[in-house]
């Protein structure tokens, strides 16, 4: 999910397009989050760890 979200940020930014700004930062926070609460132990979707 990290890695969609820099690519819709790099085709976003390149392109022109705010929407694709947009979702990417959307979709990066959501990857950072969902890993910040895998790696301290958090489960996430009933696994211990998220990647």
């Amino acid at each position: 999910m990290i890695v969609l979200g820099v690519i819709l940020l790099i085709i976003g930014f390149v392109s022109g397009i705010s929407i694709l700004w947009t979702v990417g930062v959307i979709l990066l926070l959501i990857g950072l989050v969902l890993l910040v609460m895998g790696t301290v132990g958090r489960e996430v979707g009933g696994r211990r760890h998220y990647w």
